[in-house]
């Protein structure tokens, strides 16, 4: 009986040992000879420790539990639904664009489910998804569409190869030691190495460059090389290509340069276009979007290759960047839509809960950033979502605090900048930057007003539909070129019908407007003023705007002095796109039986003129409703200003622009001065019917003092007191000491402006 149980036990363990074997996915002798390598899988994001801690903690982080449950239903519905792969012939939009699209975050997903949860049906479905691609892969063309400068093959165009390639390298990490040696040989030679020397090697025009595109393909070839361990693809990731001879002149069809100046790779795409604040010269849009190959791929290669010090390179400014994008937000968390931008992407997409997860994790723990993971409601299912989880969890969650910012633009942080003045309820945007690469509008010292979230003085934006297929495909549509980057589409001054440089891309990205100064410090009056001196040639312009907090008014108000100074007589338009309904004017207007354009070209040709007047007006009055709240535009005019009330919509056959309205100003002068105020008063109730504070506290609004030296105006309320403004218009330092006589007084102050 005894010799029975002894062979009994035997057989069980000579059963059992295949299966074992199988649970350690057929790991040949072969293989763990190389016991290194697979041992150490995952590595590339979440990590063999992070799996262990995630764990040890499930269960007890509610964030990080709830973030599991809602991605392991949708991937379980997935392979519910069964695998997808479908041969390609779509654009942005279409169901084949779409369908995989979707494959490469289910399989990111799938496999972070395998290591948290420990259950190889999620390792199956990864393997079996990336078997697919791999049949597929070796025998596919270039993508059908043609549209592309740089066509991909499973999309149509190489950059949406980059994204799928990002997320499946994390896929192909997380299910590596299950698969056998030759099941990723298989992979590795038929799908992912050809992959990436697609994109990168049968690419350069999109590789090669400076740019969010190659960006995104910097980090599917070297996060795929972090994962085989392959260092010639980490390499040309971090590095370029080399001895890559191409013509640095050419132009491709988004408005780039192949290899500028040399250089190409993840660290020239750090050091080019971040300023040493961590602003992104293509704008927040593009910064969010950039964000997340920048910063997965940079943690990818601190868990990898540790000794490169990625999130030190620089000072640091891919971290730094994070905190500036956060800045770049209203108070409801929507981007500001500088340069191409689409209105209503917000710190709540996915990106930036990326952003969000890595900044605590890697930045210092910063407190407030748990407070915008507590609003995205999410984390990643990673060692960084871990870590907001317990700081969370641990009550060290804070409110984070937008300030007044200056952000420098630049790779040195000497190409002008952004201006963000905080003040109460008010935000006030304004651009003095450098074009913004393929990405930029010329729009020279312009700006936006933000209340509470709400546009009260708007940027267009871009003239796009994003992944909508009958809108052109998802894509630019060419009212981005004739409307949405021109000058007259901006809140600042057109000259001549023309736009700034022209409208030409080359001369644009030489120049850049500077800072003449940044003032925060004084929490009742905020000052940005910033000189452009290459828009049009023979004209400088100065503009100054405060944000002031006055006792007497209900609100903040916006001060705007633009100061223009040209060799030459020439026709200024000045407009301002508001939103809401005209509640009142201090001038007479007439309205066309016929609505026609306001112009031929450079944007004139899409607004339609819907009503014009002639001003006699020293100061010229116009009030509007918007959100049941009521605004008032107070402008210096002269009689020889006209006045026209236009509406964006004109030869737009296919209604691709919105129809939004504006006020524009034009004046005939050489040398000018706009200035102008801008309230917040009042509101409207819907349900008492009853309007408080509708009207203006502005009585007069004047130019006292004026020349290239001073710039000083009085604002006089509706109850006779009157306070004086003057800004430096040259030596604006901190430490100047200034005086000035005007109307028989004397005025000294130290700084760049006096106010009183």
């Amino acid at each position: 009986m005894k010799n029975r149980t002894s062979f009994s036990i035997l057989l069980i363990a000579l059963l059992l040992l295949p299966m074992s074997c199988k649970n350690e996915h057929n790991t040949s002798p072969k293989e763990s000879s190389d016991a290194s390598i697979s041992q150490s899988h995952p590595k590339l994001i979440l990590t063999t420790k992070g799996v262990k801690d995630i764990r040890a903690q499930l269960g007890s982080i509610p964030i990080f539990d709830q973030t599991l449950e809602k991605v392991k239903a949708e991937v379980d519905a997935e392979i519910a639904n069964g695998i997808e792969v479908p041969i390609p012939k779509d654009y942005s939009g279409g169901y084949t664009h779409a369908r995989h699209k979707q494959n490469w975050f289910i399989l990111q997903k799938a496999g972070v489910l395998y290591q948290i949860l420990d259950d190889e049906k999620y390792a199956e479905y990864v393997k079996d998804m990336l078997m697919q691609y791999e049949a597929l892969y070796k025998t596919l063309p270039l993508h059908p569409k043609t549209r592309s400068y740089a066509r991909g093959k499973l999309f149509w165009q190489c950059l949406n190869d980059a994204n799928w390639l990002v997320y499946v390298s994390q896929a192909y990490d997380c299910i590596y030691n299950y698969l056998s040696e030759e099941e990723r040989d298989k992979l590795e030679t038929n799908l992912f190495r050809p992959f990436a020397d697609h994109i990168s090697i049968d690419s350069p025009q999109f590789y090669q460059r400076v740019h969010n595109h190659s960006t995104w393909g910097n980090a599917a070839v070297g996060m795929i090389g972090l994962v085989m361990d392959d260092q010639e693809l980490i390499d040309r990731a971090l590095y370029g290509i080399k001895g890559l001879n191409l013509d640095k002149n050419k132009k491709d069809d988004d408005g780039g340069f192949l290899n500028k100046d040399g250089k190409a790779g993840f660290l020239a795409n750090i050091e080019e276009p971040f300023s040493p604040d961590g602003y992104y010269n293509e704008g927040p849009y593009y910064q969010r979007y950039a964000g997340y190959p920048f910063l997965i791929f940079a943690e990818g290669l601190h868990n990898v290759k540790p000794d490169l010090k990625i999130f030190e390179y620089k000072n640091g400014v891919l971290l730094k960047s994070i905190n500036a994008l956060l800045n770049l937000s209203d108070a409801d968390g929507d981007f500001f839509p500088l340069n191409d931008g689409q209105k209503g992407m917000s710190y709540y997409t996915s990106a930036l809960v990326t952003a969000v997860d890595i900044s605590y994790k890697f930045g210092g723990e910063n407190p407030g950033l748990l407070s915008i993971a507590e609003k995205q409601n999410s984390v990643l299912l990673d060692d960084t979502g871990l870590a907001v989880a317990l700081g969370i969890k641990n009550g060290k969650s804070i409110a984070y605090d937008k300030k007044s910012i200056n952000l420098s633009d630049g790779p040195n942080g000497k190409q002008g900048g952004i201006g963000i003045m905080r003040n109460n309820d008010l935000e006030l945007v304004f651009k003095y930057a450098a074009q913004g690469s393929s990405h930029g509008h010329y729009d020279k010292l312009s700006y936006s007003l933000y209340e509470r979230g709400e546009e009260i003085i708007q940027d267009y934006g871009l003239a796009r539909f994003v992944n909508i297929e009958q809108k052109g495909g998802g894509n630019y549509l060419k009212e981005n070129k004739t409307w949405a980057k021109q000058t007259i589409a901006h809140n600042t001054v057109t000259q001549n019908e023309n736009s700034h440089f022209n409208g030409n891309y080359e001369i644009g990205s030489k120049y850049h407007s500077d800072l003449h100064y940044f003032s925060s410090e004084n929490k009742n009056i905020q000052v940005v003023s910033g000189k452009e001196e290459n828009a049009y040639p023979g004209t400088n312009m100065l503009r100054t705007m405060a944000l002031v907090k006055d006792e007497d008014f209900e609100n903040p108000y916006l001060l705007d002095i633009m100061r223009v100074t040209s060799t030459a007589v020439n026709q200024y338009d000045f407009p301002y796109y508001y939103f809401g309904q005209i509640i009142q004017t201090n001038f007479e207007y007439k309205t066309p039986q016929l609505l026609k354009p306001l112009g031929k070209k450079n944007g004139y040709q899409h607004l339609f003129v819907e009503a014009s007047a002639n001003i006699s007006n020293a100061n010229s009055k116009f009030s509007w409703l918007n959100n049941r709240k009521f605004y008032t535009l107070t402008t210096i005019t002269s009689n020889n200003d006209k006045i026209f009330f236009t509406r964006i919509g004109a030869n737009d056959p296919e209604f691709n622009l919105r129809r939004d309205p504006s006020l524009l100003l034009r004046r005939n002068a050489k040398n000018t001065t706009f200035v102008s105020i801008i309230e917040a008063h009042g509101s409207y109730s819907p349900v008492t019917e009853s309007a408080t504070n509708s009207k203006s506290s502005i009585k007069v609004l004047n130019i006292v003092y004026d020349t290239k030296d001073y710039t000083a105006i009085s604002v006089e309320n509706v109850k006779g007191k009157t306070k004086l403004f003057i800004t430096a218009n040259k030596n604006a330092s901190a430490e100047a000491k200034h005086r000035v006589e005007i109307n028989g007084k004397n005025y000294e102050w130290s700084g760049s402006y006096y106010f009183k």
